[in-house]
């Protein structure tokens, strides 16, 4: 439980923290696309810490051998509390940001579709859209939920990865302390 936790902590801030900097500090807060890009290219940074904790656990509490399926649960407890430290630093964003990022994702949207050249009703219907989406979005019990699932499915299949991999003691040995 305490590499779980360990690991878990590690990854949340990993991808929480650069998070609420770069919605924070954004001089360009239409720009979505490239945000999208770093943030998922953090979880993923982040989340490799599942086969690292995985590997630590395998290592040091097992003695180099770990089955399937508690390689997964780890790996899971893993990807779960980085989820949540998420989730927690999304919603402190939030806070922080007067919870304006739903108002400008969804102009960012529209100004989006208007610079490809999108007709009157595309428009309409993009506005209608984003207007729903906004509704939505400003309902904790929608937002959190899908705030959790942008990280843990994530999590979940380099869980399924590190639990295929590290099962097998030969792949990255464990290294004993030399007397």
């Amino acid at each position: 439980m305490n590499r779980i936790l360990t690991f878990g902590l590690m990854a949340g801030l990993i991808v929480a923290v650069p998070m609420f900097a770069m919605i924070a500090l954004n001089p360009d807060p239409h720009n979505t696309t490239s945000s999208q890009i770093i943030g998922f290219t953090l979880m993923f940074v982040a989340l490799s810490l599942v086969f690292v904790g995985v590997k630590s656990h395998r290592d040091k509490a097992l003695g180099g051998v770990i089955k399937f399926v508690p390689a997964l649960l780890v790996g899971l407890g893993i990807s779960a509390v980085a989820a949540v430290i998420y989730v927690v630093g999304w919603e402190i964003t939030l806070a922080l940001t007067n919870y304006t990022y739903a108002d400008t994702y969804a102009q960012g949207m529209i100004d989006a579709a208007r610079a490809k050249g999108a007709t009157a009703a595309e428009i309409e219907k993009m506005t209608a859209d984003m207007a729903a989406f906004q509704k939505q979005y400003a309902n904790p019990l929608f937002r959190v939920p899908v705030t959790f699932i942008e990280i843990f499915p994530v999590g979940a299949l380099i869980s399924l990865i590190s639990a295929a991999v590290l099962r097998n003691p030969r792949v990255l040995p464990a290294r004993h302390a030399v007397a």
